[in-house]
């Protein structure tokens, strides 16, 4: 296999039925049989509004019709069974309705959101294209809405498209309503010459909205690395969180639009490489911030993780009438206590992850994954892991998984990369969200995404499954599970 999967930059936010769908590419419909005609379930990453998660994997590398690295996104549909049971269906810029045209290189599904774009209570795919060319230039980068409904996707239509030559639209993406005006609103990456930014492009979201773009932070010779929304400051509407990183300069920060106006309500000099995720951690209703492969600032002599060998995860607690970071915070790496595996540089311990209250006790989980995890002498196998807190203040604790761990499918081979993107939401519907892990590299580069169900109290665990492109009968795969939705 070859060595080397490239990253995406995303934001990593808390993840997301029906029976088999069309999947071939270029498709002429985007219906899910099956689904049901009762009133639209409203759960997050539910696209067809049946009450299952749907897991949203993007995929792009993958090939359209002939074109190298168009991309597309794969939505394996969740059901009783679970994910890999009940079909997907995929959607592309070949597909009827959704906008764009399918080019060599596009990178469609580079990042992936989902939430409820328009009110209708069925939730709707957002995807970055952030390599489409237009007249304008190479690489401006584009958003899309697929809107989602009863019957699977119906069509979409551009929310933002780059204005100039290499703006990378759509590199990174998160979801909320940040202004409160409930309407969900997208926030996204932006680019020019020597400045990026962070943008927000306000809801409401149908065809003809204006498409203009609300800046939120900027840099210049630095730009944002993760996104995450969260009520952090407990007034009911959604803040943002964004690491940052340049040569000279780093940080995360947390801004909230509540006055109307965008303002910093907390920030540390330490960031990520690739990933923020938002949940309550120590279960006291108060939403806290884990910032994972936390990166010092350069110019900086502080950092809150003094041991970062392969990794570390920084988590800040919030504190109830007070502010994020009220609670404490707590450094988290393969060498605390009751953590599975060994610190060893460069495992990327921690550039994914995802939150789920696996266990329903009240208190979310963390899910983490390591891509270039060495397993054994097997290098860049990858693992992943669940964490839960062991009290404010204190690491994370839980578990190790790989390929070699018992119950879980396969072998961990080199460059299998399991753990380059994680998920989290109850795909089999019985009340505890589940776990989906991304392994890019499996199959000589075509894939898969490792699918674990979360076990009722008292009960062993089950049995870890891969989803594959060959098991769901899908042409052009590349990479597939580099990008998981949420």
């Amino acid at each position: 296999m070859a060595a080397h999967v490239r990253k995406p930059a995303r934001n990593k936010l808390i993840a997301a039925g029906a029976l088999c769908a069309a999947t071939a590419l270029g498709l002429t419909g985007l219906a899910a049989g099956g689904a049901s005609a009762a009133a639209p379930s409203k759960i997050r990453a539910d696209y067809n509004g049946d009450g299952y998660v749907d897991l949203a994997v993007g995929v792009p590398s993958a090939t359209v019709n002939g074109k190298a690295k168009a991309g597309y996104v794969n939505v394996v549909w969740g059901g009783k069974s679970g994910l890999g049971q009940h079909g997907s269906t995929t959607v592309s810029q070949a597909t009827a309705g959704v906008p764009g045209t399918a080019e060599a290189g596009d990178a469609f599904g580079f990042a992936v959101a989902s939430d409820d774009m328009n009110g209708d209570g069925y939730s709707d795919l957002v995807v970055g294209a952030p390599e489409e060319d237009t007249d304008i230039g190479l690489s401006t980068g584009t958003v899309a809405v697929v809107w989602g409904s009863a019957n699977g996707f119906k069509g979409g239509f551009t929310a933002a498209n780059g204005g100039v030559g290499d703006a990378r639209y759509g590199a990174m993406l998160a979801t909320g309503d940040f202004d409160k005006d409930g309407d969900n609103d997208i926030a996204l990456n932006t680019h020019f010459d020597e400045t990026s930014q962070v943008a927000v492009r306000k809801g409401p979201f149908t065809t003809g909205s204006p498409a203009k773009l609300e800046r939120v932070e900027g840099w210049h010779f630095a730009g944002p690395v993760a996104l995450t929304a969260g009520d952090f400051d407990g007034d009911g509407g959604d803040d943002l969180a964004f690491s940052y990183k340049g040569m000279e300069v780093s940080g995360t920060q947390v801004m909230s639009r509540a006055s109307g106006e965008w303002k910093s309500t907390w920030s540390t000099g330490d960031s990520t490489n690739s990933a923020l995720a938002a949940g309550d951690f120590d279960g006291d209703g108060t939403t806290d911030l884990a910032v994972g492969n936390v990166q010092a600032n350069p110019e900086s002599e502080e950092t809150a993780c003094e041991d970062r060998l392969g990794g570390a995860i920084l988590t800040v607690y919030g504190k109830q009438g007070g502010t994020l970071g009220g609670g404490g915070t707590s450094c988290t790496t393969q060498n605390s206590d009751r953590v599975g595996g060994a610190s060893e540089a460069e495992d990327n311990f921690g550039s994914q992850l995802a939150v789920g209250d696996l266990d329903r006790n009240g208190t979310d989980e963390l899910v983490v994954g390591a891509d270039a995890e060495t397993v054994g002498t097997v290098r860049n196998a990858g693992s992943y892991w669940t964490l839960a807190s062991t009290g404010t203040a204190k690491p994370l604790a839980g578990p190790a998984f790989s390929q070699n761990s018992a119950g879980v499918a396969g072998t961990a081979e080199a460059d299998d990369h399991l753990g380059a993107a994680v998920s989290a939401g109850d795909y089999n519907g019985d009340g505890r969200p589940d776990v989906a892990v991304g392994a890019p590299g499996e199959d000589a580069l075509k894939g898969g995404v490792w699918y674990a169900a979360s076990p009722q109290a008292g009960e062993p665990s089950p049995l870890v499954t891969a989803v594959t492109p060959g098991k769901l009968g899908l042409a052009g795969a590349r990479e597939y599970g580099m990008v998981l939705g949420h």
